[in-house]
Formats: structure tokens, C-alpha cells, sequence
């Protein structure tokens, strides 16, 4: 029993550190939330194409090469 009171222990003194450490944070604005989101999916996008691009010249380079 006691050693569960001990974990019981550490488990609130580890939520009251999480709790002091997330008021210390500064949190973007929403205008930063929504730059930083359409810049990730921005290059999403951009990579999803590009890989498109490159998976499809392999593929016509692989036909060519076997006369299919």
C-alpha cells in the first residue's frame, strides 16, 4: 500500500509540474495557427505532386524501356 500511495504521490506532484509548465507557455496566435497551418499544407501539397510527377515519369520510362 504504501508504495502505491508513493506513486499516487508523484503522479499529482507530476500534474501540478505539467500544469505550472503549460501557463508558462506562449501560444501562437490565431492568425500564426492559421499561417503556419496553409504553409504545412502548402509543401503537402507541393511534395504529394511532385512524388505524383516523379512516380509517373519512372513508370513511362519503365514502359519505354520494356516496349510495353
Amino acid at each position: 500500500m504504501a508504495r502505491l500511495a508513493g506513486s499516487g504521490r508523484r503522479l499529482v506532484k507530476f500534474l501540478r509540474e505539467v500544469r505550472m509548465e503549460l501557463k508558462r507557455v506562449v501560444w501562437p496566435s490565431r492568425r500564426q495557427t492559421v499561417v503556419y497551418t496553409a504553409v504545412v499544407l502548402g509543401a503537402v501539397a507541393f511534395i504529394t505532386v511532385l512524388l505524383y510527377v516523379v512516380d509517373t515519369s519512372i513508370s513511362v520510362i519503365f514502359r519505354w524501356l520494356l516496349g510495353v
